[in-house]
């Protein structure tokens, strides 16, 4: 007998190995089975009536005379057999007598073959019996024809033989992992490692990570028959992967800003939902203002504001405390002080302080909340807050691991929670150094209408050395400056506080605006000098400076590489003032070039640095125009100039500019001609009467009689010393204003001295009186002489005027 042949292209059988064969009690071959012709290319005419032992290359080690088989052969044993091409098989038989007949049926089957089917059966049963592996073998139903699910991967209690998964896993997850055996069993590709979700269907815990693989069983002929499935329990793999990636996503994120609210929302982020589903941070209220927080004992009000909100999924819940809100008074309590002793604390909803009081717990208990990990921020000693996260919809509570885990993310949090507030303890000084270096913001002149504003880098991260000024001058004159310290950082708002106040200095020196700008240039090269020599080139700058009279209304400026200014009229055109522009300041070898303009009243005249016109394109011309365009198109005559500034720079307020900005707007106003008036004196001494007397008709004109005694005196000293120690031609000009402003000038370039006279001295008390009489004076240089300046309030009377001795007025 022999096996069925097996189809074209199918796998052989099982049974197509077995060959068969029957003797005889002498051994003779009476019957040969067609598998075992092939096995040996022998025929069954060759080998029927000869002895087996003919097909022998070796007697079976076992062989003995034994009556009860044919030719000493043992009942079981392993030979090797000679095959017609010479070669020789082993094969392993087993001979059984036939009953009630003197014939024995010899089975016989490749060494071989048998190994690879006892090997390929023990490691079934081998499979089969493993607690931590689970195997399934399904049909093309999908039903489970023999599985061992009830292990510890599955954590089923043992029972029947279940027919589907849905008896041991949820029908959710059963259908997906039938999904994936249906795909097996029709394409044939293998799946290996394929990670699933499961949840137990007799409840004996919530959820496992299971890593599924599969392949298709095919019968004889390669058709399938069925799919067999691997589950591994992967959990505990899972879970520490998402652990090191949880702490690697925490490590970068946090630490990336040095604002103390993004640091706190960095750490909520990293946290929800890949630990819980809703989260909180809250911060002492020192921190927010870059101060140290008190140290916390016991219960009570921490002072603590909650800085950063994250809620998995949808909004933060509008019952929960929201974002900025301050915390109430906490009820004291084990985990309470834990937290103040920097020891991360979790349970569950029974252990939640706050969940006790009525009045806290729906600030501090987020709806369907069962679970709870917290730890403080604890840096330096120092409670700086306090990270929280809850578990509503996620079903597991926290354990142990986890709590480590959210405490070595607190821990980096309070390093950058801290660094943050360095930053902004000193970024908050550095802020106000500079603000208090900037003048006030907007100012109102005779000559001017000023409004000025700063913008600094980075949205308020950085600041820098651009500055802005107002001086007001003698003789109701103004100065406008703005100015642009190279580099950023303290170091530069220091450079723009000194070269600010060098410039007020050399302004009460009434210089023109070149000859300041040549002093402000030795300043910044002897500051270069005494600098180390690693900073010495981020030492330097540009300056615009430019001086307004309202009487003349001409307006004189001087550039040190500084951009020029726009000029609007008042019919709304606009103009680039040209200049001539000197080299940046700590250059040095070139020389500065005035300019003059005369301006309408009315014109509005716009000063700005740099970062005004360089944006993102870095385009300086692009940036002017696009200045010029703006100020065409908010600039209007009764437009307010605080207005108009914020106009100007309110995409500034979208995209933080990459530099400073200081803008200056002034808008120029004039003295009426009847409120000036001049004369010019010959050096004569009899002239001085003369001058006073002019001066006081011209008082009376104005209604000022009650000024007419002290302004009689002031013209007659300064008139007396210009002809007495300058020469002539002497010119005399008083203005009306807010203040009562005389002016003498002379063709002298003598400095005028203030001294106080002996009581011998027939002389030298001029100057002693004007001082006394006025409320300030002083004297300036021109290119024809000096001229020396008084101004009185006009709202002096008899009364205010100063008590002087008989000694001074002798």
């Amino acid at each position: 007998m022999s096996a069925s042949e097996d189809r074209p292209g199918g796998r052989p059988s099982a049974f197509r190995a077995l060959s068969t064969a029957v003797l005889d009690r002498d051994g003779t071959v009476l019957r040969w089975s067609r598998a075992a012709a092939e096995l040996l290319g022998r025929s069954s005419e060759e080998v029927c009536g000869r002895p087996v032992r003919d097909l022998l290359d070796d007697v079976p080690c076992e062989a003995r005379e034994d009556t009860r088989l044919p030719g000493g052969i043992p009942e079981t044993g392993e030979t090797r057999l000679r095959h017609r091409s010479g070669r020789t098989i082993d094969v392993t038989f087993r001979v059984t007598p036939l009953e009630g007949a003197s014939e024995f049926v010899v089975v016989a089957v490749p060494t071989r073959r048998l190994t690879d089917v006892e090997q390929g059966m023990s490691f079934l049963e081998s499979l089969f019996s493993q607690d931590r592996i689970a195997v399934s073998i399904h049909d093309t139903d999908l039903r489970i024809v023999r599985a061992n699910l009830a292990s510890e991967v599955f954590g089923v209690r043992p029972g029947p033989s279940p027919d589907r998964l849905r008896d041991v896993m949820s029908a959710q997850d059963a259908e997906g992992v039938e999904a994936s055996l249906r795909e097996v069993l029709e394409t044939g590709v293998p799946l290996v490692g394929k990670h699933q979700r499961m949840r137990s269907s007799q409840g004996a815990w919530q959820r496992r990570s299971l890593s599924l693989s599969a392949f298709r069983l095919e019968d004889a002929t390669g058709s399938p028959n069925g799919a067999a499935a691997v589950f591994t329990d992967s959990t505990e793999q899972d879970r520490s992967r998402r652990h090191v990636e949880l702490l690697h996503r925490a490590a970068k994120r946090i630490g990336a800003s040095l604002d103390v609210l993004q640091t706190a929302q960095d750490v909520l982020d990293a946290l929800v939902p890949a630990l819980g589903d809703v989260g909180w941070v809250e911060l002492a209220d020192a921190v927010f203002d870059g101060e140290e927080p008190p140290k916390l004992f016991g219960a009570g009000r921490w002072h603590l504001r909650r800085a950063a909100v994250a809620a998995d999924p949808g909004p933060w819940p509008a019952a929960l405390l929201q974002p900025l809100a301050s915390c109430p008074p906490l009820p004291d309590g084990l985990i309470m002080r834990d937290l103040q002793r920097g020891r991360t604390v979790t349970g569950g909803l029974a252990e939640y302080p706050m969940g006790h009081v009525p009045e806290l717990a729906p600030l501090f208990v987020p709806e369907h909340g069962h679970s709870f990990v917290a730890s403080p921020l604890f840096a330096r000693g120092l409670v700086l807050g306090v990270v929280a996260i809850w578990r509503a919809e996620q079903p597991d509570p926290f354990d142990q691991e986890e709590a480590d885990l959210l405490e070595e993310i607190a821990t980096r949090a309070a390093l950058a929670v801290d660094n943050a507030r360095r930053y902004t303890h000193e970024h908050h000084a550095a802020v106000a150094l500079q603000q208090r270096l900037l003048p006030r913001a907007t100012t109102d002149t005779p000559a001017t209408e000023t409004a000025g504003l700063y913008r600094p880098a980075g949205g308020g991260a950085e600041i820098s050395g651009d500055w802005f000024d107002v001086v007001p001058l003698p003789s109701l004159r103004t100065a406008l400056v703005v100015g642009d310290v190279v580099g950023r950082g303290l170091h530069a708002t220091a450079m723009m506080g000194r070269l600010r106040t060098a410039v007020r200095t050399l302004a009460d020196l009434e210089l023109d605006p070149d000859e300041l700008l040549t002093h402000l240039d030795d300043l910044v090269r002897q500051l270069e000098d005494e600098a180390p020599p690693g900073h010495r080139d981020t030492i330097g700058g540009t300056c615009l400076y430019a001086v307004y009279d309202p009487v003349t209304r001409c307006c004189t400026l001087a550039s040190a590489g500084h951009p020029p200014p726009v000029l609007v009229h008042p019919d709304g055109t606009t103009e680039v003032l040209e200049l001539s522009p000197g080299p940046p300041l700590g250059v040095g070898g070139m020389p500065f070039e005035a300019t003059t303009v005369e301006l309408e009243p009315g014109s509005v005249l716009a000063l700005y640095t740099d970062g005004v016109i360089e944006r993102a394109d870095h385009d300086p011309a692009r940036g002017l125009r696009r200045l010029v365009n703006a100020l065409e198109t908010f600039c209007r005559p009764d437009r307010p100039l605080d207005d108009l500034g914020r106009d100007l720079l309110a995409d500034t307020s979208e995209a933080p500019p990459d530099d400073d900005i200081a803008l200056l707007l002034a808008r120029t106003r004039a003295i009426a001609p009847e409120n000036t008036a001049s004369w010019e004196f010959p050096t004569d001494p009899s002239e001085v009467a003369t001058a006073r007397e002019t001066a006081s008709r011209q008082l009376t004109a104005w209604g000022l009689d009650e000024l007419a005694f002290t302004t009689e005196l002031v013209v007659s000293e300064l008139v007396t010393n210009a002809i007495r120690y300058a020469g002539g031609p002497v010119g005399l000009r008083l203005i009306r204003e807010s203040v009562l402003v005389c002016e003498v000038s002379d063709p002298s370039s003598t400095q005028p001295r203030l001294r106080r006279a002996r009581t011998t001295d027939e002389g030298g008390r001029g100057l002693f009186l004007v001082a006394q009489l006025t409320s300030r004076w002083g004297s300036r240089y021109g290119r024809r002489g000096k001229t020396i300046w008084t101004e009185q309030p006009l709202d002096t009377t008899a009364d205010d005027l100063p008590e002087l001795s008989p000694s001074a007025l002798s």
